[in-house]
């Protein structure tokens, strides 16, 4: 088990990303942590520094491609990145009566672009190392494009696939990659939901899942484990038959 001390965290004001934020916080560890929201934000930097743990906070939009860049490379300087956490992701719906183009390409700015520009300025410096981990949050939603947030599906597909692939292609260079894909988490992404979730799981608990999945270097951490199945048999079943199940299906 690889133990991280200096960890950069996009959209840690709150969700997942704040949760992993506390998960990570002890003493001897220095937190890089970005998102939109400044008071949120801050006030995960003060529960982090509670615990012991050197926190920063940067207000960031992670589709500025430059801002991003800069952001990163001045965390490597206050102390050089061992793991980076691609976390930021906004979600959508159809339950309002469809997707719009507007979000549709907010969806994917954030959701692709924005690992993109977190993930892509990192490579170089964790390469000229030789080691360090790179974690990316794709979704359960990544199995299968389901009616209720095509956009969002697709997203974190790409996400998944990319992260996949670019595990392989970094291996050799002592650098580890880490695929995250959640189940339904209670976060405010999930809060707005006007369903009923499966295995809905509270955000501490997801958080060790994923520090300990990143720790150990596993390649997917997917969970809660009956939906992970669940999930990939979804991607595997026939259209026809996916098509009858989507009819049934809320919308988000």
């Amino acid at each position: 088990m690889t133990r991280f001390s200096s960890i950069l965290i996009t959209g840690a004001s709150s969700g997942l990303g704040a949760g992993l934020a506390r998960a990570f916080a002890a003493p001897g560890i220095a937190l890089h942590l970005s998102g939109r929201d400044q008071a949120r934000l801050e006030e995960v930097v003060r529960q982090c520094r509670t615990m012991g743990a050197e926190a920063h906070a940067t207000r960031l939009d992670v589709t500025d491609r430059a801002a991003a860049a800069r952001w990163v490379e001045a965390a490597e300087a206050l102390r050089p990145l061992d793991l980076v956490i691609a976390n930021a992701g906004i979600s959508a719906g159809t339950g309002d009566g469809g997707e719009t183009a507007e979000q549709v390409r907010a969806i994917f700015a954030v959701n692709v672009d924005g690992v993109f520009n977190t993930v892509m300025p990192a490579i170089p410096l964790l390469q000229a190392r030789r080691r360090g981990q790179i974690g990316i949050m794709s979704s359960l939603a990544s199995f299968r494009g389901f009616p209720g947030a095509p956009a969002y599906c697709a997203s974190k597909a790409a996400m998944r696939v990319w992260g996949e692939g670019l595990r392989g292609e970094l291996a050799p260079s002592g650098i580890g990659v880490s695929v995250i894909c959640p189940g339904f988490v209670e976060t405010p992404m999930t809060a707005v939901n006007r369903f009923r979730m499966p295995f809905l799981m509270d955000v501490e608990r997801a958080s060790r899942i994923m520090a300990r999945g990143l720790e150990g270097n596993r390649g997917r951490i997917a969970f809660p484990w009956p939906m992970h199945v669940m999930a990939r048999m979804a991607g595997c079943l026939p259209s026809a038959w996916m098509d009858r199940i989507a009819a049934r299906m809320p919308m988000k």
